[in-house]
């Protein structure tokens, strides 16, 4: 299994909020515990939003308070993805202000809630372009609201594209990392796409029901 995969496959466990120990995801994706101590390093040097340390378990933190504001996990999404695509910018100004703002905001909130400052300014890899992943957003958005199918062009890791038909079914996001759950009918199973590697999603004229093992609760039961 490619390490991407692996990575969004380990995203989907920690969806639940719960504390997942190291050896438990080992087993459950057929490989070593010292495998997934280095992808969780690499996630959290990312800056996904996940807490634990080696012993203890794994699992995805939830919303923040920041005096005197009661922030949201959407709110606190919405600082993080400005942060990151700020970060990611040509101006060197805009840079010191982000790099400036995450460090202000790092001594407000739990540190649970934002990565440390010096992953803003480092660790790009491997969910890198957080801009282009939220350019496609409320495109997105407007299709599983209106059960509309897309038609997505893809970039691999590789570099390779592909192309497909899809049901948008959700958004998920982690930090600055935004997928996307879909029925893929190429593939003709679920597949979670990562937003920055979408090149194009055009809604199509067609429409799509619920279906007999296609739909977000047929995947919440085959994940569980």
């Amino acid at each position: 299994m490619a390490r991407t995969d692996r990575l969004m496959q380990i995203l989907d466990l920690l969806r639940d909020g719960a504390r997942h120990r190291a050896g438990d995801i080992a087993t459950r994706l057929g490989v070593s515990e010292r495998t997934i101590y280095r992808d969780m390093d690499r996630l959290v040097a990312a800056g996904v939003p996940v807490e634990g340390t080696r012993g203890s378990g794994y699992r995805a933190t939830g919303a923040a308070v920041l005096p005197p504001l009661a922030l949201s996990q959407a709110e606190i999404e919405a600082l993080t993805l400005g942060l990151a695509i700020v970060a990611e910018a040509a101006d060197a100004r805009l840079q010191a202000a982000a790099e400036s703002l995450s460090a202000r905001l790092e001594t407000a909130l739990p540190a649970e809630a934002l990565p440390e400052a010096e992953t803003w300014r480092t660790a790009l890899s491997p969910f890198a372009d957080t801009a282009r992943g939220v350019g496609h957003l409320s495109r997105i958005r407007a299709a599983i609201e209106g059960r509309q199918k897309l038609h997505l062009v893809t970039r691999r890791t590789d570099g390779t594209r592909t192309d497909r038909t899809v049901r948008p079914l959700t958004l998920d996001s982690f930090g600055r990392f935004w997928t996307m759950l879909a029925w893929c009918e190429w593939r003709q199973d679920f597949r979670r796409f990562r937003l920055d590697l979408i090149e194009d999603a055009t809604a199509l004229p067609e429409l799509f029901r619920d279906e007999p093992g296609r739909t977000l609760a047929d995947y919440g039961a085959r994940s569980a």
